[in-house]
């Protein structure tokens, strides 16, 4: 990067279209890879916006942690929303938790999840 004045630096960057904003209150950045990850505890981190796009610059000292390989497996969030569970609870008559818990089991999934609690 060009050395001198961060303002000079920042505006030269507004003129080409590239925002830049620094992130504050940044406890922790992890770069996760199947084996190991990088951790960088109290960054100081910049976002770069352009192209709409966003870059990130973290500045730190890292670490590299070992992992197991059970924690590297990535956990699989389903998104459910409440309109689906009221529908899952109207078609089977089951209670709240069970129709959320069947939409969560079958991934979404409508149909699968009215089946599963019709079998269950």
């Amino acid at each position: 990067m060009m050395a001198g004045n961060p303002r000079e630096l920042k505006r030269l960057l507004k003129r080409m279209g590239v925002e830049v904003e620094e992130l504050n209150g940044v406890k922790r950045v992890e770069i996760v890879f199947e084996d190991r990850k990088i951790v960088v505890r109290d960054p100081q981190v910049l976002a770069f916006k352009a192209g709409g796009q966003v870059f990130y610059q973290v500045t730190g000292t890292p670490e590299t942690v070992a992992q197991a390989e059970e924690a590297v497996k990535p956990v699989e969030e389903v998104k459910v929303s409440e309109e689906d569970v009221r529908f899952i609870m109207e078609q089977t008559g089951a209670s709240y938790e069970k129709a959320r818990e069947a939409l969560v089991k079958a991934k979404g999934d409508i149909l699968q999840a009215i089946m599963l609690l019709r079998e269950g």
